[in-house]
This record gives structure tokens, sequence and C-alpha cells, in this order.
């Protein structure tokens, strides 16, 4: 999935750590626990292994080619899709505005450092589809990261490839 050469006319948007969301998310869940209150009902709650990502579209008019991801070491990642738009006000994750399909990418332990990455190509293939479709409507969109079994976000790089509508 992501050895092929790229279009020239291929746009490849990388997903970036959104670190004052992650940080305001964290302080939510430090927050409830300090005060010994309960989530409401249906929030999504930031897990430590867990970080907010985002992509910048520029162009929203996207058709999805590819993804790139690699991963030094072992472990699993899995990406999934946010229909929330964020306001300044930062309003609670609600499970319910978590898309579907979910992106997961991983290597064993056991699998050789240079073993490619393993995935489940047609959830990957129809969440690309799915991020090109919100594309047309959105500047910005939100994902949860989540690394598990060894993966660490300082040993992953992950973007995607799409080619402008003509």
């Amino acid at each position: 999935m992501d050895q092929a050469e790229s279009p020239s006319n291929a746009v490849v948007l990388e997903f970036k750590e959104d670190t004052a969301l992650t940080e305001m998310m964290r302080l939510r869940v430090s927050s409830l626990q300090r005060s010994g209150q309960k989530r409401q009902d249906g929030e999504r709650l930031l897990l430590p292994h867990e970080a907010v990502y985002r992509l910048d579209f520029h162009i929203q008019e996207l058709n999805f080619t590819r993804w790139y991801f690699s991963l030094t070491g072992h472990g699993r990642v899995t990406i999934t899709g946010i229909s929330q738009h964020w306001t300044p006000d930062l309003t609670n994750l609600m499970t319910r505005q978590l898309l579907e399909p979910i992106g997961t990418f991983w290597r064993n332990a056991v699998d050789p450092v240079d073993s490619p990455l393993k995935c489940l190509e047609a959830d990957m293939q129809e969440f690309g589809e799915r991020i090109a479709e919100l594309a047309k409507v959105r500047k910005v969109m939100y994902f949860l990261f989540a690394f598990k079994d060894g993966a660490e976000a300082a040993n992953l790089s992950c973007s995607v490839e799409f080619t402008p509508e003509k």
C-alpha cells in the first residue's frame, strides 16, 4: 500500500498531532478523576495511549489514492476518524461522533523489524475514501490515534495520498 510511485498531481497530507487538543482532553480526564465525577453519558474520554491528530485540507475536492505509513519497531496503531468539528469551548467528545471503519496497521513482536506493516486493506481503502468524502465539506478533520503493543508516536510516520478531482 505504501510502495508505489505518486502521480505528479498527487496531494500527500501528513497526520499531525494536535498537542493542544490532546492536552485539553487529558485535562478533562484528570479533572474528572480529581473531582470524583463520572463522564457524561456517551462521552468518550481520551485514554493514556491515545492522542488527537489532524489533517488540514487545502484542497477539498479529492479522490483517495493510498496510505503511507511506517512504524519503527513493532506495535499496533489504530486510527479512528471523528465527525466532530472542535470549537474553542472544546465540547466533549461523544462516542456517536467516532466514524467507521477504523484504520489499523501493525507489526507483531515476532516479525523482523524490516518486514512490511500489516493492515486490513479493505478497511484502509474504505477509510481513505471516507476521508476524501468528508474533505469536501471540511477544512480540518480530527482523528484519534491509539498506540498499543509497543507502538509509540515518535516511531510513527503516517500520511494519506489523494488526487484532486478533475
